[in-house]
């Protein structure tokens, strides 16, 4: 490779960046280019620790011969067999250190002492070199403090002196677009996280200002947990987080998986929408989620149960209206959510529950707009005054529903 070819694959990793393409599809592009112009890179190999509730980081990887997962998400390294794999790998050997570079002449003598070394020498690989580029405080997101890579080469020679100052020189640019990108899913992540993800998409397409917001029809859902205050008035404070963590990842779930947005939750309380062309369509959605959370939520009572550990149910609240749906708040802190009679209404819904004795209760409007098929499963408990509401109102359930019946 010349050295006026770094100049060239540095603006293609710089234009790629730019114009958003994926870490892999960086990685690949940059062993293919130096591979072209005179570099044999047999292999190489990317990771970055993320900010993520899950995936401590994402790793990529490019094979000249075999076929490789290109991309892949890794889970927390700090215990257990994945933190001695974690210490068997020259990554750790760099970020436990000072250096910046660690490298094996694989095909000639030095030893594979690092994870992975071994196989690769059977493989034919001749020469390895692994790189650590740290970032400045002030370029550390989380657990994102730094861009690992190595590479290799089948090469009879391996790399040469001149080969090595040419990584030196393009490996840097590789890492500011791979972090670039990064970033950018760091973003949506935390978006998604704390938002949900509708309102998080349209935040990152750009809809942040105060008081922007849209008339929307949506259904509703508000649902909370039976007596939650008086089990984490007994419970020991190590008991609270699980539990109020296992409870809501069924509910959450569900909803989720039927086609529903998450847009706050409130201590035990999850409010929610589901939007459709259609607003049977919504209303139906929303009473999948229900199903759904019934049967998510028995198993877990059931292995709570098993284990001695407190159970509880929970009740749920269904109305569809129009809502405002958008940021509100200050100039410097702002929700994206919904607000309106609607939301109000829903959650007084929710409240009913625990005089009624059922852990669901429909309103009337949402009992009207599912299809007429659907309705028989409905059973009218009678009209009821909510409080804030200014008129009383027919209030439905499901013939199944009994608060507490899976406990």
């Amino acid at each position: 490779m010349e050295y006026s070819d770094i100049g060239t694959i540095a603006t293609w990793l710089t234009e790629q960046g730019l114009k958003g393409a994926t870490e892999s599809e960086l990685l690949d592009g940059f062993c293919i280019a130096c591979r072209e112009k005179g570099l044999q890179i047999d292999r190489g190999m990317a990771l970055m620790d993320t900010l993520h509730p899950v995936h401590e980081g994402r790793a990529f990887r490019f094979d000249s011969e075999q076929e490789v997962e290109s991309e892949f998400e890794y889970g927390p390294t700090g215990e257990g067999e994945a933190l001695e794999s974690w210490k068997r790998s020259a990554f750790y050997y760099l970020w436990a250190g000072t250096e910046n570079e660690v490298r094996r002449r694989l095909g000639f003598g030095d030893p594979a002492d690092f994870q992975m070394l071994e196989k690769m020498a059977e493989l034919g690989h001749t020469d390895y070199v692994a790189m650590i580029h740290r970032f400045e405080k002030q370029g550390t997101i989380g657990e994102m403090d730094c861009f690992f890579s190595h590479f290799s080469t089948r090469h009879p020679e391996g790399f040469s002196d001149h080969d090595l100052v040419i990584l030196r020189k393009l490996v840097p640019v590789l890492g500011l677009a791979i972090k670039c990108i990064g970033l950018g899913r760091i973003a949506r992540t935390i978006a998604e996280v704390y938002l949900g993800e509708d309102a998080a998409r349209q935040v990152m397409e750009g809809k942040i200002s105060r008081g922007k917001s849209e008339r929307i029809s949506a259904a509703l859902w508000f649902s909370d947990l039976l007596n939650y205050t008086k089990i984490s008035d007994n419970a020991s404070p190590e008991e609270i987080l699980p539990f109020l963590n296992e409870y809501s990842e069924v509910v959450i779930s569900a909803i989720h998986e039927a086609g529903g947005n998450v847009l706050k939750l409130i201590g035990d309380g999850v409010l929610a929408i589901f939007k459709a062309d259609d607003p049977s369509d919504a209303c139906c959605a929303a009473l999948e989620a229900e199903r759904l959370l019934r049967g998510k939520l028995a198993a877990l009572n059931a292995a709570r149960q098993i284990d001695g550990r407190p159970t509880t149910d929970v009740y749920l609240g269904l109305h569809i209206g129009d809502v405002f749906y958008g940021n509100i708040g200050s100039q410097e802190r702002l929700d994206f959510t919904v607000i309106g009679p609607a939301v109000n209404e829903v959650s007084r819904i929710a409240s009913m529950c625990r005089s009624v004795d059922f852990n669901v209760l429909i309103s009337s409007e949402f009992a009207e707009t599912i299809p007429q098929a659907d309705r028989d499963v409905l059973a009218c408990i009678g009209r009821y005054a909510l409080r804030g509401v200014k008129r009383a109102q027919a209030l439905y359930t499901l013939e199944t529903a009994r608060l507490g019946a899976d406990l």
